[in-house]
């Protein structure tokens, strides 16, 4: 049963409200209609197979991708609970190619929102927790429609980020920049609560989550971390680590937030014409802004993942995020000379690392 003495969604928004004198209540108000889309979002998912909502829609998105029944409905809720606010500049979505247009009656706002309306949709049929994910920015041309451009923002600019998870229980897990909070909703009430105020997440672990089916296609610093944590206490971590795998970015997250971890999905040799399999804005940013936010650290590998500038709405790149100390060991790995590794098993990079690119140079 809730406590009738904990703060809810919208409390929690206005004490921060106080805190800032010359906000106007916009940012609040897109916030709690995005909470209002994740509600609906996670009662069809609750429903599942009595709702007809499981199963493939027969089309690809943008990204090649097979559309769930589910992705299509959460991408339609995420539209509706949020345009007619008068918040919005504009919005994009990983499902659609270009930005959302806005009804032509809609008045326009000062804020841009970025979202993933249904990451892990994949588990959505064995029933495997999957969530929201979702980017607040600034327009900056309030008042008036924003092109494509306007949302290639680097994540160090987010006003605010979140996802919700639906799992045993459903959560919205925020942060609007001072720390990250997480909410669980109350299905009868129909209110979002505040359980958790201050997620931090550890700065040492035991653990980590990377596809090890691809462990072929390693570039040779991760390669090295791996075998570094797998070797336990005979190896030179001297520490047995425990490794995880989900294939849903949210419960990876939500795991990382709530007892540490470090999680791994980075550029590999498996399509060499793909920096990374996790999208910039729509996943890396989000998320890289709450693990941040929590005290973590957020990175491509190479560098902190929130200085990156976008260069293309549906932008992939290599994604490393988690406990402090072990994403810093994993940056230290790919910056040291590679030994003991012949130069033709990296025919593309060389002796440095294969998160290089063109927005990596120097």
């Amino acid at each position: 049963m809730f406590s009738l003495d904990r703060s809810t969604l919208t409390e929690y928004l206005i004490e921060h409200r106080r805190n800032n004198p010359c906000a106007t209540g916009e940012f609040n108000a897109l916030i709690l209609q995005v909470a209002q889309a994740c509600k609906a979002i996670s009662r069809a998912v609750a429903h599942g197979a009595l709702a007809d909502v499981l199963g493939s829609h027969g089309n690809a998105n943008v990204q090649g991708e097979e559309q769930k029944k589910l992705d299509v409905l959460a991408d339609e809720i995420f539209l509706r609970a949020t345009h007619w606010g008068g918040d919005l500049a504009g919005m994009v979505s990983e499902e659609n190619e270009a930005p959302i247009p806005l009804p032509a009656s809609d008045q326009r706002g000062k804020y841009l929102l970025a979202f993933d309306p249904l990451d892990g949709s994949s588990n959505i049929d064995v029933n495997v927790a999957v969530g929201s994910i979702f980017s607040i920015l600034r327009a900056p041309t309030p008042g008036e429609d924003a092109p494509a451009e306007d949302f290639l923002q680097p994540g160090s600019r987010q006003v605010a980020a979140g996802y919700a998870i639906y799992g045993p229980s459903t959560m919205l897990v925020l942060s609007v920049g001072n720390g990250v909070a997480g909410f669980t909703l109350d299905p009868i009430i129909g209110e979002f609560y505040l359980t958790h105020p201050d997620i931090r997440v550890p700065e040492t672990t035991r653990e980590f989550a990377i596809n090890a089916s691809n462990a072929r296609f390693w570039e040779a610093p991760v390669r090295r971390y791996v075998d570094e944590c797998l070797a336990g206490r005979s190896g030179p971590r001297g520490v047995d680590f425990n490794m995880r795998w989900i294939a849903s970015l949210v419960a990876e997250t939500h795991r990382i937030l709530m007892r540490g971890g470090v999680f791994l999905y980075p550029r590999d040799r498996k399509d060499p014409a793909k920096p990374g399999r996790l999208r910039l804005l729509y996943e890396c940013s989000p998320i890289g802004f709450l693990i941040e936010q929590a005290g973590g650290r957020a990175s491509t590998g190479v560098r902190p993942v929130l200085e990156v500038q976008p260069e293309s709405l549906h932008q992939r790149i290599g994604f490393v995020f988690g406990s402090k100390e072990e994403v810093e060991r994993i940056e230290r790995y790919h910056h040291e000379p590679i030994i003991g590794v012949e130069q033709e098993e990296l025919p593309l990079f060389h002796a440095r690392s294969l998160f290089r690119d063109t927005e990596f140079a120097q």
